[in-house]
């Protein structure tokens, strides 16, 4: 930012230096010029008339009627060109210097103004270019939602939403969207992969069951697709099935560039099961497990603890970041910082006022801490609801919340309105359905005398 306005101001000053050299430069003395000019002609002319006349081609009557003619005219000439000398002008209150003082102020001014009025100050500033990214990418994701709901036949719509909801971390939004998008994804092994990667992350980071199923499915459908390979190995690692984990990595191995970081990171992994599951290992047996949160992208536990400890580095100096603040709430909560995560939601400011999801995650967090729903998570899933009345893991959270303070028909109300909302083909229909039975139980316990 500063660079460029001191290379704007710089442009700006040899811009009004290039304009005011004109009117400050000291004039020329034109006059003394022209004057000696005019003298020699005039010498000239006589020097040629008298010349004439001694060589009898003028009389003497002609040569000094012709003299006093040229005298006159040199008279006159001098006395033009003095009338008209700067010198000789009458000075007015627009002087050369006030003309010049009067451009270099104004000029400076007049472009700050125009860029002030047409141009974009935000630009410079990187929290406003971020905040204001952020910004327009949930206006087009709410615009893709809205047109859904007048197409929902839309399969490819509802996996761009999907994928978006995941990028951006609505994890339960995305999860119905891709619910949505039908058999499309059963086709496509990198939608087979973003899906299950999805339910992995919902199911605490968690693979086995339907993820798994899903994985395998991709690779049946390209045996050497390399994300689902990854995924794979993640897959058999969590079962400890350390050789099965072997086999698909070593598969990825032989796909990826020799040297490469991807290449380096997936031996590592392959070292890691080798020593776990008691065979032969090429390198140390203390490396970390994979991480199946992101696991596509080969990260591991210090891959990601590494970019989180930069972002919040970086908020440091940037803490109007609210976005960013945010962004690093969901990350120590995933890695189960938990004090670390409420201070970071505690800070994300204005966000809170206008994001249910963002309430719902603070909530959530608060919660783990103290092991219940009272008081603050409350207070947030409450929050939530105002904004967004059938925001399903807020109502979630408030039937949790009134079961957990014995108010078991509040409780089964608010799951009501979740089974409302949900896909006809949810697996968390049955769920639900579970928590209505039991609060009721409890409710027609409570009743007796």
């Amino acid at each position: 930012m500063n660079v460029f306005i001191g290379i704007s101001a710089l442009l700006t000053l040899l811009v009004v230096a290039w304009l005011l050299r004109p009117l400050l430069r000291q004039p020329t003395s034109d006059s003394i010029s022209s004057e000696k000019l005019n003298t020699a002609i005039h010498r000239d002319q006589l020097q040629a008339l008298e010349i004439d006349l001694a060589r009898g081609i003028i009389n003497q009557q002609d040569f000094e009627t012709t003299r006093d003619e040229l005298q006159l005219r040199l008279l006159d000439d001098t006395e033009s060109f003095e009338a008209t000398s700067p010198k000789a002008k009458t000075t007015g209150f627009w002087t050369a210097k006030r003309t010049a003082a009067a451009v270099g102020l104004s000029l400076p001014l007049l472009a700050l103004g125009i860029y002030l009025q047409i141009g974009t100050p935000d630009a410079l500033n990187p929290v406003a270019t971020a905040n204001g990214n952020d910004h327009q990418m949930k206006e087009m994701v709410e615009k893709l939602a809205a047109r859904l709901k007048d197409n929902p036949n839309d399969q490819k719509g509802w996996v761009m939403l999907a994928r978006s909801y995941k990028a951006m971390g609505r994890f339960e939004e995305a999860k119905q969207a891709f619910d949505k998008a039908g058999d499309i994804i059963n086709s496509d092994p990198d939608l087979l992969i973003d899906h299950a990667d999805l339910l992995g992350v919902l199911a605490g980071n968690n693979l086995q069951g339907k993820p798994q199923q899903m994985i395998e499915e991709a690779l049946r459908l390209n045996p050497e697709h390399p994300m689902s390979l990854m995924m794979a190995g993640v897959a058999a690692y969590q079962r400890s099935d350390y050789q099965k984990a072997v086999t698909y990595w070593e598969k990825l191995l032989g796909l990826l560039q020799p040297g490469s970081t991807d290449a380096q990171q997936v031996q590592a992994n392959i070292d890691d099961a080798r020593a776990k599951g008691g065979g032969q290992s090429a390198g140390a047996s203390n490396v970390l497990p994979p991480v199946p949160t992101g696991a596509a992208a080969g990260m591991t536990a210090d891959n990601i603890n590494d970019m989180v400890d930069r972002l919040a580095a970086r908020l440091k100096t940037n803490p109007d970041d609210l976005a960013g603040w945010a962004r690093l709430a969901r990350a120590y909560k995933m890695q189960n910082r938990l004090d670390e995560a409420a201070a970071a939601y505690a800070k994300t400011g204005t966000l809170l006022n206008t994001d249910p999801d963002l309430l719902t995650q603070y909530a959530d967090t608060l919660a783990m801490r103290t092991k219940s729903l009272q008081g603050k998570p409350s207070e947030l899933i409450n929050k939530a609801l105002a904004i967004a009345p059938k925001h399903p893991m807020a109502l979630m959270m408030a039937g949790q919340a009134a079961y957990q303070s014995s108010n078991y028909a509040a409780a089964i109300g608010h799951w009501k309105n979740v089974l409302s909302i949900l896909p006809v083909n949810s697996p968390d229909i049955e769920l639900v359905k579970a928590e209505i039975a039991d609060a009721q139980l409890k409710m027609g316990s409570q009743a007796k005398p």
